[in-house]
């Protein structure tokens, strides 16, 4: 899978992703401090789902309507980097044609897939 990972994604998140297999642009090595806005034009130009956890997306997406592909959105504060990596690896691999075209929220306890 084609992944943008955001600028605040842990690079340990990354690093499993690309592991596992996957094509992961990473926002910090290639775009440093770019926009929220350009961040979704750039997952859109590409394709691809975009990961983050930077709630803002959400405003960006349902308010503005901004969004072309699936947004992953996780919210594990409470874990180590790769506490978090071990998570979104196994939520990306189990879901991983759900995710595409919705607006996901993965928790520690759950994965709630919205369709956009």
């Amino acid at each position: 899978m084609k992944i943008v990972a955001d600028e605040c994604v842990d690079k340990e998140i990354v690093l499993r992703l690309r592991s596992d297999g996957h094509e992961v642009d990473f926002v910090a090595e290639t775009s440093p401090e770019i926009l929220d806005e350009d961040v979704l034009i750039l997952a859109g130009a590409e394709d691809t789902l975009l990961l983050t956890e930077d709630k803002d997306f959400g405003e960006l997406i349902f308010r503005q309507g901004l969004v072309k592909r699936g947004i992953l959105l996780y919210r594990l504060p409470e874990l180590f980097p790769l506490e978090r990596a071990e998570i979104i690896s196994i939520a990306i691999a189990k879901h991983e044609n759900e995710l595409l075209d919705s607006f996901s929220v993965l928790t520690e306890k759950a994965i709630r897939i919205r369709k956009l």
